[in-house]
């Protein structure tokens, strides 16, 4: 209906954590990996272990932002013939089960061979409620954010070296802000920034946005090193390579869920 109020679901889950002091656990798995089906179970369970949202990646075969570890699963998914039109199905199922936050981690040469309007509206279709593209520079966000309304929120990407550049990537953005925690992929053995803490802290003077933070986030102690600082965790390759160790096994999963969501 005109006039409707559009209420996105990350939004209302990160309005809903901050009224009880809570901080959101997010997780990201591969479309695919280790099948379809398997990916549609994991995501349905994560939500019953008290993951607040999930990223679903599209594999693509030149993923710049990802480490060995996603890389090795985006592979694994594109063998077994993982297309786009099958994670939009995978999708529109779970909305039959599930209202919880999902998002998109994909690459813009995905979106755009499908067509931006056209991947902005099966998106919307189906109850995707964010999109995170690592290689979308924020120039050219336009070429797809004219396609989206406040059903999709566009997640910017923040990294330690964004600093003069941060007030133009968090500009007008919605959801939350995604902190690259390290200067490297994710999953790397890398150090985190010296400083990191202090470019958390630059990001809260351009914006309100709640912050979440990724790549690299491996184990309670760095839970504990940056969740004072920020509003979300998010867990990407220690899922993954979980997922790959043990081909989706629902108790392993929850180990770690378990070790971060307490």
């Amino acid at each position: 209906m005109k006039g409707m109020v559009i209420v996105n679901r990350i939004t209302k889950k990160f309005n809903d954590l901050r009224k009880n002091s809570e901080k959101a656990v997010i997780t990201f798995l591969m479309a695919g990996h280790p099948n379809m089906q398997k990916t549609h179970e994991i995501i349905l369970s994560e939500e019953s272990m008290g993951v607040d949202i999930i990223e679903i990646g599209i594999p693509f075969s030149d993923p710049l932002a990802d480490g060995e570890i996603i890389q090795n699963a985006a592979n694994y998914s594109l063998k077994n013939g993982t297309k786009v039109e099958d994670i939009f199905l995978m999708v529109e199922n779970l909305r039959k089960k599930t209202e919880i936050p999902l998002l998109f981690l994909v690459y813009y040469n995905i979106v755009f061979n499908y067509g931006n309007e056209k991947f902005a509206k099966k998106c919307k279709e189906i109850g995707i409620d964010g999109l995170i593209i690592p290689d979308l520079p924020y120039e050219e966000e336009f070429e797809l954010t004219k396609y989206l309304d406040d059903s999709i929120h566009l997640i910017p990407l923040v990294s330690p070296t964004s600093e003069k550049r941060i007030e133009k990537i968090v500009k007008n953005k919605k959801g939350f802000i995604y902190f690259v925690s390290s200067l490297g992929t994710t999953g790397q053995n890398n150090a985190f920034h010296e400083d990191v803490i202090e470019k958390i802290n630059k990001v809260k003077e351009y914006s309100n946005l709640p912050i979440s933070i990724g790549f690299g986030i491996k184990n309670r102690e760095d839970y504990d090193f940056f969740i004072d600082y920020v509003d979300g965790i998010i867990i990407g390759s220690k899922i993954v390579e979980t997922i790959e160790k043990t081909g989706g096994n629902i108790e392993k999963i929850s180990e770690v869920i378990r070790m971060f969501k307490q």
